[in-house]
């Protein structure tokens, strides 16, 4: 996880090694200063200020730079953490653009909410918080060891028996907080989902008037949520006053013993006489009490550390697993860089979303297609005619079998190229904010508005795009809130014209459109792209009545494929849809 995750630095490694090395110097200089001040105080003897002026310059000089190399470790481990913070979220966002359908259907869309904001930022605090406080801590605290030691050997060993009791007592407090951390992510991802499923199902909750029962549902999620952060704060806090009791102890007992060493009445007399404590100066003991300081503070901001890790390693495995996800889906080793014309061949494919499903979305399926043809899906929901037209493109891989478009196996082209001459059309259609002219161009980025307006013209979107104060220029608002069920319909269709694609896929695409609408577009499509494959999927018998071959789709497998006359004749499941459209509204006979 760390290794992948570091993989990010990438240009910013300057940045967080320069950090480190600053705070280094920074270290060395404040663990000097306390042994020059005891040498400062010995020395005065009220006499002579040549010896005062002479150790305040060195204090003063020695302050300073270790000043500016902590502005500096600073200055490079903000550079280097926002750096990191910056690659992570392009990084998770690149990959997510290259995954295929089955792997963006592991990770919900709040879950990718969180792995962008709430996670990058416990990654990045993380991060700088290594580089500096993990890289400060324990070298202030072997330094300021080392130091104590040269003092007074015996005196430091109040550290060295200290620092483990501290150590078992956060050790403790860290057990308990771990997996509130870990689930606390969770607790993240319902309440972003919760927010989204609101603002795209507004209008819904407020035509049932659900707005009361929506905030409480967010209230329980928040709260739940609230719970458990509180939990983990009221743990966490434990560190601090934990640290300070052991700091203070620390602190009284170099106190004491060093006030008694001073006036050699602790410890006893060797036979020569000597202390066997050794002798301890007033300097000394004030370097000692400011090593003691430093050395149990040191375990204090490595505790810090510790907590800001803990959440930090639940975040950096939620997004390492983004970063690690591999594509299901990838370009061959020579890919075909051309796509011959729109025939398109389904050789026995099975398909299955996933290897443990108790049964396919699709079996069996034996169907040609021939270049220029107009074919129409009809099946009831759930039949697979979204996964069979889904495999045309290479959204999905058939589980057995082979695709073929233009005579060559799906999988041998590149996917760029594939894609550019499968137009899609989606069941559930999305416009992004922004003007027409900049939506249609997601089909053709080159292309002028004059070709935009020939597309809009075959979709029958035009008509209603003159009617705009802006016309093509009109803004539409994200999702395309402010533009009609059909409007949108018509204008992706216009979007997925202006690729000029060999095969036209039209997922249920007119299903918002009425019926004089839906047979002007198909007409139009007859007259003007007869050499385009056009795949029509639609509930409506009227959308495909006139296609080259009708495919009936039941329960994943073909029923029959046919003519409309030859299917009447045929098919149960087609005459059957026939008659009761036919029934409610005649839309079966419309063309």
């Amino acid at each position: 996880m760390v290794k992948t995750l570091l993989k990010s630095v990438r240009q910013y490694k300057k940045a967080s090694i320069l950090a480190p090395v600053c705070i280094i110097l920074e270290v060395i200089l404040e663990c000097i200063i306390p042994l020059i001040m005891s040498d400062l105080l010995d020395s005065m003897n009220g006499q002579e200020m040549s010896v005062v002026f002479k150790f305040g310059f060195i204090l003063i000089f020695m302050a300073l730079f270790s000043l500016l190399f902590g502005v500096l470790s600073g200055k490079f481990a903000a550079t280097a953490s926002c750096g990191l913070a910056r690659n992570l979220r392009h990084d998770q966002f690149a990959s997510l653009q290259r995954f295929s359908f089955s792997n963006i259907d592991k990770f919900s869309p709040s879950g990718m909410v969180t792995r962008l904001t709430t996670d990058i930022t416990n990654v990045q605090m993380a991060y700088m918080m290594t580089i500096r406080i993990a890289v400060r801590a324990p070298l202030m605290f072997l330094f300021s060891l080392i130091m104590a030691f040269t003092i007074n050997a015996r005196m430091a060993l109040i550290f060295v028996i200290i620092a483990p009791f501290l150590i078992f007592a956060l050790f403790l407090i860290f057990r308990k907080v771990v997996p509130i951390f870990n689930r606390l992510f969770k607790r993240y991802d319902a309440m972003n989902e919760s927010v989204q499923e609101n603002i795209k199902a507004v209008r819904v909750v407020k035509s049932y008037v659900r707005e009361d029962h929506e905030i409480k549902k967010f209230g329980k999620t928040s709260d739940d949520l609230r719970d458990d952060f509180t939990r983990a704060e009221k743990i966490a806090a434990l560190v601090d006053p934990v640290m300070r009791f052991f700091i203070y102890i620390g602190m009284l007992l170099v106190s004491f013993l060093g006030a008694l060493m001073i006036i050699r009445t602790f410890g006893g007399f060797d036979a020569a006489g000597e202390p066997i404590w050794g002798e301890l100066s007033v300097g000394e003991l004030s370097s000692l009490i400011t090593y003691a300081m430093q050395v149990l503070s040191s375990l204090m901001m490595l505790a810090m550390v510790v907590v800001m890790l803990t959440m930090a390693m639940a975040s950096g495995r939620r997004i390492a697993e983004v970063l690690n996800e591999t594509p299901d889906i990838r370009d061959p080793k020579d890919p075909v860089m051309t796509v011959a014309d729109g025939s398109v061949d389904f050789n026995h494919v099975s398909f299955a979303y996933a290897r443990e499903a108790e049964r396919p979305a699709l079996s069996d399926i034996d169907l040609h297609i021939k270049s220029g043809q107009t074919v129409g899906i009809l099946g009831e929901t759930g039949s697979g005619k979204s996964s069979l037209v889904q495999l045309i493109p290479r959204l999905y891989d058939a589980t057995e079998g082979s695709v073929l478009v233009g005579g060559v196996d799906v999988r041998n082209y590149d996917l760029e190229v594939l894609r550019n001459e499968v137009s899609f059309v989606l069941q559930k259609n999305l416009l992004f904010s922004g003007t027409i002219l900049d939506n249609m161009r997601w089909g053709n980025p080159d292309a002028t508005e004059e070709e935009v307006q020939n597309a809009c013209k075959l979709a029958m979107a035009d008509e209603f795009i003159q009617t705009f104060p802006d016309k093509y220029h009109a803004r539409i608002e994200q999702g395309g809130t402010n533009v009609s069920g059909g409007q949108k319909q018509r204008l992706c269709i216009a979007r997925a014209l202006l690729k000029n694609p060999k095969v036209l896929v039209l997922d249920d695409s007119t299903s918002a459109v009425d019926t004089k609408t839906d047979a002007q577009i198909r007409a139009t499509f007859r007259e003007k792209i007869p050499n385009v494959t056009k795949i029509i999927i639609s509930q409506r018998v009227a959308s495909v009545q006139d296609a080259d071959q009708i495919v009936v789709l039941s329960g994943g497998a073909i029923s029959g494929v046919g003519t409309h006359e030859q299917l009447m004749e045929s098919n149960q499941i087609y005459r059957e849809i026939y008659d009761i459209q036919s029934r409610m509204g005649g839309d079966a006979d419309e063309n």
